[in-house]
């Protein structure tokens, strides 16, 4: 797997050592709230390293895991990837985790997101990224936005947390779209 370089950060691959940087936010509902019920705690170590274990050993079928690492220290930050691509239809869903609530609101999101965007349409020439994102997770949201997302509907009460139903937000961005916001004479 090739790494993507960006401005501070890079899209790299999985290593041994970020097993405990990914299991402890695997153990923060602050952070694993706003996530699939996959990541419910509790995440045990061993849990936690079968999951590595199956990245760096090529088991999960999906090429495009990337671990978000700071660019100077090489240090894990979170992780962004496709769930699943369609070749057929020219389309995938992104899933994106920031390990550390401290490095929210930096950026480092919307860094990643594009730099995943820039593979999808202009490497792997997808057609469509798509998205879901709970309904509460207002400042995710807003990134999603921000990085050129739309809301395409709800699946309404489907996730149930904390004693109650919530929606959630089916977002996506085209091709085209994405290549007006960024001005990438390569899409032509």
């Amino acid at each position: 797997m090739s790494r993507i370089i960006g401005t501070t950060i890079i899209l790299r691959e999985v290593i041994n050592e970020d097993l405990a940087a990914i299991h402890e936010w695997t153990k923060n509902t602050e952070i694993t709230d706003n996530l699939s019920e996959v990541f419910y705690p509790p995440q045990t170590l061993n849990t936690t390293g079968n999951f590595v274990t199956a990245i760096l050993e090529n088991k999960l079928d999906n090429p495009y895991f990337f671990i978000i690492a700071d660019k100077e220290s090489n240090k894990y930050v979170g992780q962004i990837n496709f769930i699943k691509i369609n070749w057929i239809h020219r389309f995938a869903e992104l899933a994106i985790v920031i390990g550390d609530v401290k490095n929210h609101g930096k950026g480092i999101g919307k860094e990643a997101i594009t730099l995943l965007l820039d593979l999808a349409f202009y490497k792997l020439n997808l057609n469509r990224i798509e998205l879901r994102v709970h309904d509460y997770n207002i400042q995710a949201i807003n990134c999603y936005k921000s990085c050129g997302f739309n809301e395409e509907g709800r699946l309404k009460k489907s996730f149930f947390i904390n004693n109650t139903y919530t929606d959630f937000v089916l977002m996506s961005i085209f091709k085209d779209d994405y290549c007006k916001i960024e001005k990438n004479p390569s899409c032509d």
